[in-house]
């Protein structure tokens, strides 16, 4: 098997694949097309149980539409933040209590903590994926939620190989719950996280994935 040229992350975004200007453009809060159909829950609801001061981060966020839809629901305090490669492309501004970022989630640090860290198919673009997961893990409040979309066919050991057993066991010891058939990452309550991989870098030219849509590959090799 041959592996393919590994880009770094900062020349993985300048490709076509990963900065994109169509990832959650069009999805909004609830609906055919949506957070609660993709997430299998209402944020908004999930959101109003948590506190009268709830706050939702929205990893690869597109437009934001679904966190600009969800805060005139919120109480006035609930804090909603979205970060983005491309960034909204809407000149309407987010509104009261939404804030939309335009930066690359590889190296962005959450400022807060948050009561729910979403990630609705955003992860089949970023490069070191793991890693994300790993810091998103620490953003989390105490008994916060986070949500995101995996395949884990998309990673792969330096040979090519697929390292999704080994990937989905480390992050199931680690805490993560996984719907093998949603292809949904769940984790519960903030932690820190040191997963036995080092990441070596990423292939845009992978090919579609399970959604039909190009993806991006992952490469790791384990720690010893």
């Amino acid at each position: 098997m041959t592996t393919p040229q590994l880009l770094s992350d900062e020349e993985l975004e300048t490709t076509a694949v990963v900065a994109n200007n169509t990832m959650n453009r069009e999805r909004g809060l609830t609906g055919v097309n949506s957070y609660a159909r993709e997430l299998g829950f209402d944020p908004v609801a999930h959101l109003a149980e948590q506190s009268a001061a709830p706050s939702w981060l929205d990893l690869c966020s597109g437009e934001g539409r679904a966190l600009r839809e969800a805060v005139s629901r919120l109480p006035a305090a609930a804090v909603l933040t979205g970060i983005d490669l491309v960034g909204p492309l809407l000149s309407s501004p987010p509104g009261r209590g939404v804030e939309l970022i335009t930066g690359s989630v590889a190296d962005w640090t959450a400022p807060r903590s948050y009561d729910l860290i979403t990630c609705v198919h955003g992860l089949h673009y970023v490069g070191d994926r793991l890693g994300l997961l790993a810091r998103a893990a620490s953003w989390l409040a105490p008994e916060g939620l986070l949500v995101a979309h995996l395949d884990p066919d998309s990673i792969r050991w330096a040979d090519g190989a697929s390292a999704g057993r080994t990937v989905l066991a480390a992050l199931r010891a680690a805490g993560f719950a996984y719907d093998s058939r949603r292809r949904r990452l769940t984790l519960r309550g903030a932690r820190r996280l040191q997963l036995p991989f080092v990441y070596l870098g990423a292939d845009p030219l992978a090919g579609a994935n399970y959604t039909g849509q190009p993806a991006v590959a992952s490469f790791y090799r384990r720690l010893p």
